[in-house]
Order: structure tokens, then sequence, then C-alpha cells
């Protein structure tokens, strides 16, 4: 049955509930926020005039919901544009609107007999076959669901979503009792390709997949860390970024979601899975009923673990929970010496060996989390889930882990593994014995381009179901490498098309990047169709190595900087006029260089969540790759007939001036980086390779035909310069701007504008290179511009001098 979402409704508007409605909005649905009719008047409100029966204030608690969610950092939805696709409203009086919704997703508080009061109200309105879902955390699916009709229970499930909706890719489905098997097909689908999701079927136990083993894993830190005498500063260091887990670690990570949510989701977890030995044996923790007791529940009161406070000098103190008095004293940042030789090791695996065999207490708390963990997972098959791999994909996408558990166990090596966990006293599950016994080496393999993981219950390697319409590189690296240097690689996707990865620090743009965009464009215009530009780091490139142009300016070698900055525009415009269609699929921080590289693409195919700009002005330097030209021809092409340019020039302009820097890939709309009509977003990250591809073939079997040089740019001269020299000056007399910030921008007025031309008039690209190269070298020239490289360099943020 062939199924469209075009309305869905959200009953219950609190973080989550307001957080779901607006990412539902993020993807074009056009949604319903309810909630309940508050009691009672406000004192403001009595003032007013206003009654209970007023609809302003009958809807005000969704009304406030949504405000607070669409004024929160991180925004949960990509623009404030479509914050108009959500109506809200109240459950008594418009709950019948229902009825013209195809998804109606309940969301309210984790109360069983609240949640079946509202599927009761649900039913006297939907329409037969609307799909309902609930985003418990932990109810049964079968509890929430007593009776209702069959049609009701045939189209309903739980459909958990991990906060905040928008960035955490997890979407877990759980089937009720008399689930259709359409239903839970269709979201699966739906979760993937259209709410840019990671969907895991679960089965309807205590935690599902994702809390079961998150919860269990962060309280086991907890307690092994005061075992072992370790403060939580050193813990939160041992299970950050070192494991390729959030750099939050784990006590900071309590006080990010809540420490009363982590205690009764653990304290659920112990009393509904009374067989789960794992989970009885945590202990109860004094430090947890202390901070729940004080009511420090983390960020959401402003002090858990840790906390801060601004003295009176305006200085900000940090403090830190002393696990053994319960007294706060100032934060520790003490280097660990273990962590920072496992950061010189290498690869992950690597690293991993490093921390395993230290003999302190470090070493210790490393081997101990593994040990529970690893015997924890592998207990938990089939109980929870008829095969691992979903274990897998849950703590990577609901936890943000890089690696989940069994990924993390292959990385180890499987015997290691098995030997860690029976080392510590634990055990792992029998089909994990017998796959050491068949004389495998890992959970996972590949094959042919595929990753396969062992299917316990067959006994054999399979598919990972969904592959099949993903381009995932990691898993063809290695057979279908094209070329290569230090800092990128061009690997065959099949069909003709070829993409080239970054894989420089941080993906940043140097020589051996340059090198293989040229390379890269050269081999495909000779053997190929198309190119793709696009990687699966964290980020597609955080721009230009600044590292390498700070030397060159300090040393004042002005000719080696000239040809290095040629050499990036020549290599910018080589791709804009190649013979073959290229498409850049940015993703994450695409910053200064790595955004000069997607304006020049024939197609920019970009994740949604990338955030992109020209942030060159943040070191006292302008887009020298081509960025500057680049952003004065869009406005050009802009200008239509009685148009103010002027005006057009100025917001393109101001694009760079302020170094701008979308906050998803549809802002970068509004701010003309990426372009409507021409250029495509990808809400699911996952599938973005494979649709740069699909675009670049399309391109190519239309009869893509090689550009011709624009020489028909039109530039506004003095007329132009005047009113931005104008606007600096009064800038810079109101303290706005300091001395030097003037300087660079009229450095980039005077490319923009063309020059000091008498009159408008049509110039080349290359004219306009021209102009911005040698913007770009004297601002190399200057002291002030070298010590905001500097700052950045070493600070790693912005210098104001």
């Amino acid at each position: 049955m062939k199924r469209i979402i075009k309305k869905a409704a959200v009953i219950g508007s609190g973080v989550m509930g307001s957080g779901i409605a607006c990412h539902l909005a993020n993807i074009g649905l056009e949604v319903l926020l309810l909630d309940i009719v508050p009691k009672e008047l406000t004192a403001d409100e009595e003032k007013k005039g206003l009654t209970l029966e007023s609809k302003v204030v009958r809807n005000k608690i969704a009304q406030m919901h949504l405000t607070n969610a669409l004024k929160s950092k991180p925004s949960p939805i990509y623009s404030q544009a479509f914050a108009s696709r959500i109506t809200i409203g109240n459950t008594e009086d418009d709950l019948e609107k229902i009825k013209d919704c195809d998804w109606v997703l309940e969301v309210v508080i984790e109360r069983l007999d609240i949640k079946k009061s509202v599927f009761e109200q649900i039913e006297k309105y939907r329409k037969p076959g609307t799909l309902i879902t609930s985003n418990t955390s932990g109810i049964p699916m079968h509890m929430m669901t007593e009776g209702r009709s069959e049609d009701f229970q045939k189209h309903f499930c739980g459909t958990h979503f991990f906060n905040p909706p928008r960035y955490l890719q997890l979407f877990e489905i759980i089937p009720g009792p008399k689930t259709d098997p359409e239903v839970l097909s269709f979201f699966q689908n739906y979760a993937s390709k259209f709410l840019g999701k990671t969907p895991v079927l679960c089965k309807d136990t205590p935690g599902f997949i994702g809390n079961r083993i998150g919860v269990y894993s962060m309280a086991m830190i907890m307690q092994l860390t005061q075992e072992i005498g370790l403060s939580i500063e050193e813990a939160d260091t041992l299970t950050g970024s070192i494991l390729s887990r959030p750099k939050t670690g784990t006590f900071k990570l309590g006080d990010l979601v809540g420490l009363d949510t982590a205690f009764n989701v653990t304290k659920g977890l112990k009393e509904n899975c009374p067989k789960d030995s794992m989970i009885q044996e945590i202990k109860d923790s004094k430090v947890l009923n202390f901070l729940i007791e004080n009511k420090f529940l983390g960020d959401k009161t402003n002090k858990g673990f840790y906390y801060k406070e601004t003295d009176k000098e305006g200085n900000t103190n940090r403090f830190a929970l002393d696990l053994n008095t319960l007294e706060y004293r100032p934060l520790e940042r003490n280097n660990i010496t273990v962590v920072e030789l496992a950061k010189q090791a290498g690869g992950t695996s690597k690293k991993l060996g490093v921390l395993l065999a230290d003999k302190g207490k470090e070493g210790t708390l490393i081997r101990k989390h593994f040990a529970s963990l690893f015997a924890y997972v592998s207990q938990r098959v089939p109980e929870i889930t008829d095969t691992f791999y979903p274990i897998d994909d849950a703590m990577r996408t609901g936890y943000a882990w890089k690696y989940g558990p069994f990924e993390t166990w292959d990385l180890i090596g499987l015997e290691k593994g098995i030997e860690l966990v029976e080392s510590e006293g634990y055990h792992v599950a029998e089909w994990v014995k017998e796959l050491q016994a068949s004389g495998a080496k890992g959970f996972y393999k590949l094959e042919n381009g595929r990753k396969l993981f062992y299917n316990q219950n067959s006994k054999k390697y399979e598919n990972i179901p969904g592959q099949e319409s993903l381009i995932i590189l990691n898993n063809i690296r290695s057979t279908n490498k094209v070329w290569g240097n230090s800092e990128s690689s061009l690997i065959d996707l099949g069909d003709g098309i070829v993409n080239l990865e970054f894989h420089s620090k941080m993906n940043t743009i140097g020589g051996g990047v340059l090198a293989g965009l040229n390379k890269a464009i050269e081999i495909a215009e000779k053997d190929f169709k198309g190119l793709v530009i696009g990687n699966e780091g964290t980020n597609f490139s955080v721009g230009a190595n600044l590292g390498m142009i700070f030397m060159m300016a300090i040393e004042q070698d002005y000719e080696e900087l000239n040809m290095a900055i040629k050499m990036f525009q020549d290599t910018t415009m080589r791709m804009r006029y190649s013979a073959i269609p290229v498409i850049s699929a940015p993703h994450g921080m695409t910053l200064g260089g790595g955004c000069e590289i997607s304006l020049h693409a024939d197609r920019v195919v970009a994740a949604a969540e990338t955030y992109i700009g020209l942030v060159e002005f943040g070191v006292g330097l302008l887009p020298g790759g081509g960025g500057s030209k680049e952003m004065a021809i869009r406005a050009s092409d802009l200008y239509q007939k009685n148009d103010v340019e002027l005006n057009i020039l100025q917001e393109h302009f101001l694009t760079i001036a302020m170094a701008k820097v979308s906050t998803s890939a549809y802002e970068a709309y509004d701010l003309n980086i990426l372009q409507k009509g021409k250029d495509v977003v990808v809400i699911n990250k996952d599938r973005q390779i494979a649709e740069a591809k699909k675009w670049a073939l399309l391109m190519a079997d239309a009869g893509y035909t090689q550009p011709v040089k624009r020489k028909d740019i039109k530039v506004l001269g003095r007329q132009a310069l005047g009113m931005f020299l104008v606007g600096t000056d009064s800038m810079e007399a109101g303290n706005y701007i300091s001395e030097h910030d003037k300087k660079i921008a009229n450095k980039l007025a005077y490319v923009m504008a063309g020059g000091d031309l008498s009159e408008a008039t049509l110039v080349t690209e290359q004219y306009l290179l021209d102009l911005e190269r040698e913007a770009f070298l004297s601002l190399c020239g200057e002291r002030k511009t070298l010590e905001r490289i500097q700052y950045m360099l070493t600070k790693g943020k912005p210098l104001r001098n």
C-alpha cells in the first residue's frame, strides 16, 4: 500500500514535542502542535482582561513551548521561515483536526494513565488507517493500546526520537502486539528517506535498545570511577573523544541530558528487568542520590556534576563535584599521560591498544568498562534485538559514538575482547563463543564493497539491510581506489563516476588536496563521466591550511605565497570549467576554502546539517580561492532592470564581511551560497554520496557541455566603492569595528566593486581573481593579520585587534 504523509499532529508540546514538530516542519510537513488548556490565569492575563475562554490563553502552553524551542540554540529548525508550517492549538478545541492528519504522534508525559487517556480521545477523531505512534522512551507498547480498536492497534507503534530530534539520527521503531508489518516497513523507509534518520527496529522490552545499552554503560562508568578512585574530570577525559565518543565524556553527558532522567531510567530498568543480572548488579549511587535530593539536575538547573559561576570581576569560574566529599571544588584540567600517548598512537584501534595496556587507574577504568560493556551487549541478543548490529546503529546514532560496541570489539579483536571480558569476571553469550569457534575474526567483514554482519540465527555472514541504497566510502575504499596521495583519494563509485575524498587533518586544504583536485579532474576527463567531491569525515573541510599560510607570511616569502594562492584559484576555476560535471557534497563545517570549493561546483548536493560560510575575515583575510570573486558574480547575476543594484551587492559583501555561516543547508540559500533551483539538500547524510552520484550521472547523460568562461560580469566601480568606504568609516567611528577590520573590509570592497572604475563595467572572472589575489597578499603582510592567524592557530578562536 502506498502511503504519503502530508500533515502530522504532535500531541504534547514540551521539549521533545516541540522539537519533533520543528523537525517535521523541516522536511516540509504541515504540523498541528497541541497541548492542554491551562487551569488558571496569570496576573498579567487578568490585567489584560483575558479569560480562560480566550483563545490566546487556551493555546498558550503550546505557543510558549514552540516559541522557546525556536529561540533555543542549537536551533531545532533549519530555517525560521519553516515555523510557519506549524499551527498551534489545544487538545480540547482542536483535537478533532487530527481527522485531516496522516500521522498522529503522542509526546505527552511518561505516565501510562495519561497516555491511555490521550489515545482514547484520539480514537474519537482519527480516520481509519491513520498512523498513530508514541514517543515513549520506555513504556511497553502493549500496555498503551489496551481497549483500543483493531484498526487503531493495527496502525499503532512506538517511534522514539532521541533529543534533540533534529540532530540525533536514531529513530527506534517498536511494534505493538498487533502492529501491521506494513506499518513497520513504512516507518523504516520513511525514517531513512524523509526524516534523515537511522531506523532501528526494536523489541518491546524496557528501555528498547538505545537507552538499555546507553544507560547501563553510563551507570557502570560512574560506578567504576568512584570504585577506582578517579575524579569526574579524569573519567570524562578517558571516556570522551579519545574513545571516538562525544567530548563531554560520561559525567558531563549526564549533566547535559538531565540527571533526573538518567536516575529515573536506571531505576526503571532495575524495576522492569528483574532477570537482567548485570543491571541488578548496578549499585545504588550515593552521589547521584545527593544530586537528586538537592535538585542539582545538571544543565537544566545550572548545577550537577559540574557548574560555573561568574564572579564580581566578570570572570567565569568552573567547579566540579568531589565524589568522596560531595563538595564542589575548582575544575581540574590535568593532562592524563596515557591519553596523550594514545593520541600519538595513530588510528582508533591503536589508541585503544595503548589505553587497554596502561597499568594505572586509567587503564583499569578502560578495561573494566569495555569488559562489562562487551559482556552486556552480547547477552542482550536476542532479548532486545534478533541480531546484534541494531545495537551498534543505536549507539552510534542515539549516543553519537563513532563506533558501536561490537564495532569497537572488532577494533580490539574478537579474541582479545573475549579474553578481556573473562579476565574481569564476566562472560560472553554463547553465540559469541560459536563465532570464535568458527575461526571468524570479527562480528563484521567487508565483501564486494558491502559490510556483512554475523547472523547468529543462520550462523553465517549476511548483508546489512538498507545498504543497497547507500554508497559508503569506507566499504569500497580498499577495492575501488583509482589514485591517491597523502591528503586525498580518488575512488570509483561505479557507472563512470569517481569520488575525491580529503583525508588531511580536519580536511584542511593544502597542497596535497589541491593536487588531488587537479589530478581527479584530469583522470575524470580522460576516463570517467563525472566527479563527486565528498567524504565521510566529521566535517567536509574547515578551510585552507592556515599554518602553511602563516609560515610563508612570517618568512615574507610572498612569491611562494602568491603561487599558492594562484594554485588555489586555478584549481577552483578548473573545477568550474572542466569537461565533466563536478558535484560537491558538503556536510558539517564547510568553511573558508571548503566553501569556495562548493561555490565552484556545477551543483552542490548538501547534507541538511551543513554549516557553510566564508569566514576568512576572522583571521584578518578575505576569501582568496575565488570566493570574493564568486560572490561578486552572484550579485551581478541577480541584477535586474531598475533594481537597486547596490543593495544586492551590499548583501553579498556583508556575507563575507560578517563571516556569516549558515546553521543549516537551507540557511545557505538565504546567503546565496547555495542557489535555489540548482543546488539540492539531502536530509539523510548517509544517502549523500549516492545522491551526488545520481546528479553527476544525470548531468553527464543529459549531454554536459564544458562551460564558456565568463566575460559578462557587471561591476559597479566607484559608485559601489564609495558606498562601502562611507559605510566602513561610519562603522569605525561608531566603534563597531576596529581599524584593522576597516582595512580588511575596504580591501574586499575594492575587489567586489571591481576596483576604482569610473562607471559600471563588464569584466572577466580573471580580472576579479587578480584583484582578489592582490588584496589577499597585501593582507598577509599586515602585522595584525598575522596576530589573528597565530591566535586562531594557538587558541582556536578569532582575535579582534
